[in-house]
Formats: structure tokens, C-alpha cells, sequence
């Protein structure tokens, strides 16, 4: 693909939005998005008209984001003509809902993505990609969910294994994003926590506190990606930390261990550490292989390689990577990170670049190619 042409078709595209009646920033945002999606697509289906093609999405991109400001602000103004609210209880239904759309007669993965889109507040596309499925697939996913429960009763609770994934799910979204989605998925996993004694929920709880404590150190200004071992841990929240770590001990005395125990303790030994260099990279390798007997999940063994190249050294971090499918999400930027370390500075920096071809965020996208900007520049020194 001509990502000169690209360059070159951006101001026109820009004008185009603008005079249709898209202000100067929003078009900017909204070719910015087309761009990306060009990146994504037209390597295997390169368009006939690049310009016609740009101009259609950047103008969808435009339309969306302009109907979701009507909305924000459409809600703001119904808030603002309210009442003002009496005395709030300490609790509410959601927590119930959620157990309510974890229906026994649909499968784990329906229930979770209908709970997730019903309740839990995320897009189709949102759930897809935590599910690392394509949109469409997902949207006939949670169609089916919505169908095979249709016109039954909702009167007895599901899963309680469906209803932690979700809030971990949830979590992970907010985590990523919005910063109250990340604090109504501990408040309701603390109100779980509350009438439950079983080790997971509690490991679930852990996990959520150390994430969060580290919250305002994983961006800098502009919204910069910044990576843990560049975050500046005397903003973490010690508080957070150390009310995390002992709910997990006292899960983990339980002798019960379960996915979340373990990715919490996982958690637990970066929060441990004072610095990136004294992190305990063997107990983090160890708690990776009781994370993949847990799951088997393809995104463990893909962070396993980095925890392997850290305490083995990056040839073993890269033999770790056997098996593991190259489609998944950062499996070119772990790659590229391996090889750099290794001294092999050519190929890290062009995994750099196809990793933020293939971003899923502009943030992300922009850490990569100024990654392997920084990449290039060390092989002229």
C-alpha cells in the first residue's frame, strides 16, 4: 500500500468533510479513524477510487460521532431538568441484572456477550474484540443470546463464573478507557465480594484494585500510551495496592486457585517491585504456567513469552512463541520488543511498524511508530 498517497490525500478528504458541514476537528478525527481503517484494509482489498473510498468512512466516522455528541448531550440536559435526588440507597439492581442475563439455558460465551451489551453498557464491536472475533460475528452471537430468551421468565439467577467474566470484561474496557466503567465494575464486584466467600471472586477483586491503583501513571499528556516499566510508580495508589494484596492473600489461603488468583498475583509482584529491573520475573514466569493450565488461553502464553524473555533472556522469550497464532492482538509488537531486546534492531523495527498498522487504538498506534521510530534511529547511530 502508498501510505505517501495516503499523506497526500488527507488535506483533500479534510475538505470535503468541511464543506458537507463537518467543523475543522471533527473532520480531522474523522479521517484520522478512515485512516486507520485504511491501514487495516487495503493491503488485501485495495479500493478503486482511494479518495471516494476515505471520504465515504471518514464521513460515516463523522456521522456516528456527531449523533453520539446529540446523545451526551440530549442526556445532560433531561439530567439537568430533573429533581434533585433524595437520598440514595447503598445498593441497586444491578447487580442483579447481571446475574439475570446470565441465563442458565444459553451458553457461557452468549450469556457474557448479551450481559456485556445488555447491561454492562459496551458496543458489538467493543465485545468482539475482546472475544478477538470479527463485529458481525458477535452481533449474530448476542442476536441468537437475545432470541433463546425471549418471552422466558428471568427469575432465577445464572452463573456466577458467566457473571465474573463479565465483570472482568468490564472492567478491562473501563481499564482501557473510560474511568467510570472501571469504577462501577469494582463496585459491583465489591458488593459481589460481600455476599460470597468463594476465593475467585475475591482474586477478581484483587486483580481490579492493583490494575486501578496504577491507573494515572499508565498515560501521560496527550493521552501517551506509557509503559509499565516507564511509569512513575510514586503515583500509584499504595492504598489500592495494599488493600488488593490482601484480599488475594487470604483468596490464595483458600487453596482454591482459580484464573483470577492467579493473574492478581501476577499483579501483585509488578506492584511489588520498586522498579522495572528489580521485578521478579521467575515468580511471574511461574505464575503464567498455573495461568495457562487454568486456561490455555492464547493470550497468556503470548504474555508468557515476555515474562520468559525477561527472566531467560529474549532467545528463550522468542522460542517461547512457538505455537503461539501470529494473528493475535501485539503478537508483532511482543515480537518486535523480543528481537530488540536480542540486538536483531532491523526486524524489531519493522514489527514495530506492522504492529501499529495493526492497532486497535490511536494511542496504542502512535506508541508503536514512535517505537519503531526510536528503533531506526538506534540502527544509524
Amino acid at each position: 500500500m502508498n501510505e505517501s498517497l495516503l499523506r497526500e490525500l488527507v488535506p483533500a478528504v479534510i475538505g470535503v468533510l468541511v464543506r458537507r458541514g463537518a467543523d475543522f476537528a471533527s473532520a480531522e478525527d474523522a479521517v484520522q479513524d478512515a485512516l486507520i481503517r485504511a491501514l487495516a484494509a487495503w493491503p488485501d482489498d485495495p479500493p478503486r477510487d482511494p479518495k471516494a473510498w476515505l471520504v465515504t468512512v471518514a464521513w460515516h466516522r463523522f456521522l456516528d460521532a456527531a449523533r453520539a455528541e446529540a446523545s451526551r448531550r440530549g442526556r445532560e440536559v433531561a439530567v439537568q431538568a430533573e429533581p434533585p435526588a433524595g437520598p440514595a440507597p447503598a445498593t441497586d439492581d444491578t447487580l442483579r441484572l447481571y446475574f439475570l442475563c446470565a441465563h442458565s439455558t444459553l451458553p457461557p460465551a452468549s450469556a457474557v456477550a448479551l450481559t456485556l451489551r445488555a447491561v454492562g453498557g459496551l458496543t458489538t464491536r467493543q465485545i468482539a474484540a475482546a472475544y478477538l472475533v470479527p463485529e458481525a460475528t458477535m452481533a449474530q452471537r448476542i442476536s441468537r443470546a437475545k432470541r433463546k430468551i425471549a418471552g422466558l421468565p428471568l427469575d432465577q439467577p445464572g452463573d456466577l463464573g458467566t457473571v465474573l467474566r463479565v465483570l472482568y470484561l468490564v472492567f478491562n474496557e473501563g481499564y482501557g478507557g473510560s474511568v467510570d466503567l472501571a469504577a462501577e465494575a469494582i463496585r459491583l464486584t465489591r458488593q459481589l465480594a460481600a455476599l460470597t466467600d468463594e476465593p475467585e471472586v475475591a482474586g477478581l477483586l484483587a486483580l481490579m484494585l492493583l490494575h486501578h491503583a496504577r491507573r494515572t501513571s499508565r498515560t501521560g499528556p496527550g493521552g501517551r500510551l506509557v509503559p509499565l516499566a516507564e511509569q512513575d510508580r510514586s503515583r500509584w495508589d499504595t492504598g489500592l495496592i495494599a488493600e488488593g494484596v490482601t484480599i488475594l492473600q487470604t483468596a490464595l489461603a483458600r487453596d482454591r486457585l482459580g484464573e483470577y488468583q492467579a493473574q492478581a498475583a501476577i499483579a501483585a509482584l509488578h506492584a511489588d517491585a520498586r522498579s522495572a529491573s528489580e521485578t521478579d520475573w521467575v515468580q511471574i514466569v511461574e505464575w503464567y504456567d498455573e495461568l495457562l493450565l487454568l486456561t490455555g488461553s492464547p493470550v497468556v502464553r503470548l504474555n508468557r513469552a515476555v515474562a520468559v524473555g525477561e527472566a531467560d533472556g529474549p532467545q528463550a522469550g522468542l522460542a517461547a512463541l512457538a505455537g503461539v497464532d501470529p494473528g493475535l492482538p501485539r503478537y508483532a509488537a511482543v515480537t518486535a520488543y523480543l528481537h530488540e531486546r536480542a540486538g536483531d534492531l532491523a526486524r524489531a523495527a519493522e514489527l514495530y511498524a506492522e504492529a501499529s498498522r495493526a492497532a486497535a487504538s490511536v494511542p496504542e498506534r502512535d506508541h508503536l511508530t514512535r517505537e519503531a521510530a526510536r528503533v531506526r534511529q538506534l540502527l544509524k547511530a
